[in-house]
């Protein structure tokens, strides 16, 4: 089990997309370790303690951050908040 933190919304130049998020999972700062993370599961914790899990779908760029699809989109103060990556 591995933890991350959210960065930020997958998003272009005019829009972003609500259940697409980008992860910094630690201790990975590469694109290869990133891959190994394809194919997890990911869930985010709020302060009520209710969990919301996605899958991460594949890396995102060449610094070792993955991009993770989440069943529902999570709220705005979800980013830079920590996630787990089983």
């Amino acid at each position: 089990m591995a933890e991350g933190i959210i960065v930020n919304f997958r998003r272009s130049r005019t829009r972003f997309i609500p259940r697409h998020f980008i992860i910094q999972p630690d201790k990975c700062d590469d694109r290869e370790k990133a891959l190994k993370f394809v194919g997890k599961e990911v869930s985010w914790k709020n302060k009520e303690g209710t969990v919301i899990k996605g899958k991460v779908a594949s890396a995102h760029g060449d610094n070792g951050c993955i991009r993770a699809i989440f069943e529902r989109g999570l709220p705005g103060q979800a980013v830079a908040t920590k996630v787990e990556i089983k």
